[in-house]
């Protein structure tokens, strides 16, 4: 049974998934070396959860309940828990090591999730010690309201581990999709394209990002690929890409381009910076 689970990394996926852990029931513990970063993101699950109150999605007395089941902290070794989820930057040789840490001060029945987007299970498994427990758990943003979450099978995950995780997402009223670990798993591999091709068409001047994002938006899509970007974060989007260019052997459909790289460069990251495609007032 999960009663308490760490979130490791306080940005925008963390703070999501924290929210959306602590609504299911369970203890969440937060953690993140930078304090500022910790900071930022009580606060934005405080302003979530209100919002879910003036929505009348839940009431005032669940609201406190939830935010009093979170603790935010910057010391490691506060987290030890029954099911550890990881939402770092999207390095393989960072969430190695931050995984080799969280197994040495966790039981061995402790569940590794990582929220990775694109990086491979089977990679972050080597050499730590009980690799079976070891699993992805990709959440979408808005991880509290967004309802899919891929569950990852590396090479040696085990069937309790992967079972144990999509009850898990069920708790929290999401629906688990099982697939196995291959680049981009099956969302992102999918939707790639949804960015590039947009990119591609804003580069070459068939149309301006505003017309590209109204046309996607008028054929169904939620959000266009612009305004998507910008709420993902244009690094983070770009580390998909990229990590998927290479994964496919730089094959060019893949190809990262050079509107967003130039983003990414300029510090223009969307709305967490206050500009990416669109301008925000955030900042």
């Amino acid at each position: 049974m999960i009663n308490k689970v760490a979130i490791v990394g306080a940005g925008t996926m963390g703070s999501g998934i924290a929210l959306s852990v602590a609504q299911s029931g369970c203890n969440v513990v937060m953690f993140d070396v930078n304090d500022a970063v910790l900071l930022k993101a009580s606060k934005t699950i405080l302003h979530n959860v209100n919002k879910l109150v003036e929505k009348e999605k839940i009431s005032r007395e669940i609201a406190d309940d939830v935010i009093n089941r979170i603790t935010f902290t910057n010391a490691m070794s506060d987290c030890i828990a029954d099911v550890i989820i990881e939402a770092i930057v999207e390095k393989l040789e960072v969430k190695h090591e931050v995984f080799l840490q969280l197994a040495e001060i966790n039981s061995p029945t402790t569940i590794l999730a990582s929220n990775t987007s694109s990086l491979s299970i089977s990679a972050i498994q080597k050499n730590i010690p009980f690799p079976n427990r070891i699993a992805g758990m990709h959440y979408f943003n808005p991880a509290h309201i967004m309802k899919l979450v891929e569950i990852i099978r590396g090479n040696d995950t085990d069937d309790n581990t992967i079972q144990t995780l999509a009850s898990f997402a069920k708790l929290q009223q999401k629906t688990p999709v099982i697939c196995s670990d291959s680049p981009g798993f099956i969302v992102n591999r999918v939707a790639r394209h949804f960015y590039l091709e947009s990119l591609k068409a804003a580069e070459k001047g068939a149309a301006d990002i505003k017309v590209i994002d109204e046309i996607l938006e008028a054929t169904g899509f939620k959000m266009g690929p612009f305004k998507l970007m910008d709420m993902i974060g244009m690094d983070i989007n770009l580390a998909v890409t990229e990590s998927l260019y290479h994964a496919f052997n730089e094959t060019v459909r893949f190809k990262p381009n050079m509107l967003q790289i130039e983003k990414v460069k300029n510090g223009d990251l969307g709305r967490k910076t206050g500009k990416g495609f669109y301008l925000y007032n955030n900042v």
